[in-house]
């Protein structure tokens, strides 16, 4: 087809056509051309296109996500990460697929010991869907007692922390905003009702102050001798809540269920630090130190 003509059916210039032409064979896409009056572009002859065209970095980088996630998983069958791995391997390009392989037969995944929390893919895009079409959705929601609960929850977002998957919404149940980890969601069905998501409403926000502030067992102040800016670098942005003091160092507000195990966090910490509150926390770093002292010793 002549160049002209194709860039009439593309409704680009002529010069774009040729750029077009260029990329396709960077991708290994065999177009071949001819000059002259009756010239122009032509697939070569019986050449199928793939279905996946990516670039080399592309290839790369879902190869590279794709293996360490499987890996990290250390399930005993094939997860559908393993199955998605093989047919991205069976679309590359040989000259690809050799350099991509002997990468990954050289990577190794240190798993984190952690089972897994990845939704139910069929769960995860009904939930997307309700959230994008601004419908209602009925979920089963079991807690993590494994009692189980049906509710009707108007899906305001989805939000991803630490490998976990949480569902923000109008839970009609509670007659309250929640959210509900999505790996526990057994049964999604989408509802004919519509809603109006409240203006202003962040969910990330949301999920943020629900794991740092939520329905904790205690709440803890700590005065930590550094910058605000420092702590937001160093510090997991569920940490707790940031406010710089006037007279210096920056006050953390957390929601905690383990006060040891907050002990040990702050004790990790490169910075100064005194507790504020609750006298628990204190207790428990004490309790923390004095074990410290007795490893020392002995």
């Amino acid at each position: 087809m002549p160049a002209d003509e194709l860039a009439e059916r593309l409704d680009v210039d002529p010069r774009s056509v040729r750029r077009y032409v260029a990329a396709l064979r960077e991708l290994g896409i065999p177009v071949t051309s001819t000059r002259g009056r009756y010239g122009g572009y032509r697939l070569a002859h019986g050449y199928r296109l793939p279905p996946l065209m990516l670039s080399d970095d592309e290839a790369v980088s879902a190869a590279v996500a794709l293996a360490a996630a499987s890996r990290a998983a250390a399930a005993d069958v094939p997860s559908p990460t393993d199955q998605a791995l093989v047919k991205l391997n069976r679309v590359l390009p040989m000259r690809l697929r050799q350099r991509v392989n002997a990468m990954l037969e050289v990577t190794d995944v240190l798993p984190d010991g952690r089972a897994s929390v990845t939704p139910d893919p069929e769960v995860t895009l009904t939930l997307g869907t309700a959230v994008r079409q601004r419908r209602r959705v009925r979920i089963e929601h079991v807690r993590a007692d494994g009692s189980a609960t049906t509710r009707d929850v108007d899906p305001y977002g989805l939000v991803v922390h630490a490998r976990r998957w949480y569902l923000v919404g109008h839970d009609h149940l509670r007659t309250d905003v929640r959210m509900f980890r999505a790996d526990r969601i057994g049964r999604a069905a989408e509802l004919p009702h519509r809603f109006v998501v409240p203006a202003g409403f962040d969910p990330v926000e949301h999920v943020r102050q629900g794991l740092t502030l939520g329905a904790w067992t205690h709440r803890t102040e700590v005065w930590l001798d550094t910058t605000v800016d420092e702590a937001r670098h160093q510090l997991p942005s569920t940490f707790g809540e940031l406010h710089a003091c006037p007279d210096g160092g920056v006050v953390v507000v957390s929601g905690v269920e383990d006060l040891s195990g907050m002990a040990r966090a702050l004790a990790s910490l490169p910075w100064r630090f005194a507790v504020r509150g609750p006298e628990a926390l204190v207790e428990a770093v004490r309790a923390h130190v004095a074990s410290l002292r007795a490893s020392v010793d002995g």
